[in-house]
């Protein structure tokens, strides 16, 4: 791992900074962290939608939800691109088999993270859709497919980790989240 991927801190870059950063080549933050940073985003809308209706009881609790999620997703970002990192110097080792069948299970349960924690804000997401202010629903549909992008692209990750373990359960877990959020994303879509 480099120093400059080890100490980077995603959420300390400004956006056009961050956009720099993702389009670098190397073992650097890249697809899972750019998921996680879209759960984020998600969260942030839904935490929007959640504010400015009044009338819905459970809004605070929502929003707390959704609060707790993105600050997670924003530091699974860093762990992301750390864990791929460390996954890549072992691919480069020599006697790394070990190691390196540790190292690509954590390259895989990071995205599982994402992916699970974008299925819960795409959730979060359709409730808002259904429950929300009707004047931000815009807001909750875009929370809901942010969510779902995130959610499928962590989760193909995790396909791509655990290549030579296709039957592994985290895939399995990966593939559960990717569909929730496609549905959390369905629901959201139909609310009017």
């Amino acid at each position: 791992m480099t120093a400059a991927t080890t100490g980077l801190q995603l959420a300390a870059l400004p956006v056009g900074r961050l956009h720099d950063v993702l389009a670098q080549a190397g073992p650097g933050p890249a697809g899972g962290s750019a998921a996680a940073i879209a759960t984020t985003m998600a969260s942030g809308l839904v935490r929007l939608v959640a504010r400015v209706s009044h009338e819905w009881e459970e809004a605070p609790g929502i929003a707390a939800q959704a609060a707790a999620l993105g600050d997670r997703s924003l530091e699974l970002a860093d762990e992301d691109h750390r864990a791929y990192a460390h996954a890549v110097d072992q691919l480069r080792a020599p006697d790394r088999d070990a190691a390196l069948g540790r190292a690509l299970r954590r390259a895989a349960e990071i995205p599982l993270l994402i992916a699970e924690a974008a299925a819960d804000v795409g959730a979060l997401a359709a409730l808002a859709a259904r429950e929300g202010e009707e004047s931000v629903r815009g807001d909750a549909w875009a929370a809901a497919t942010l969510a779902e992008a995130a959610g499928v692209a962590a989760a193909r990750l995790v396909h791509v980790n655990l290549s030579t373990r296709p039957d592994d359960e985290l895939s399995t877990r990966a593939e559960l989240a990717a569909r929730s959020a496609t549905a959390a994303r369905e629901v959201a879509l139909a609310a009017t």
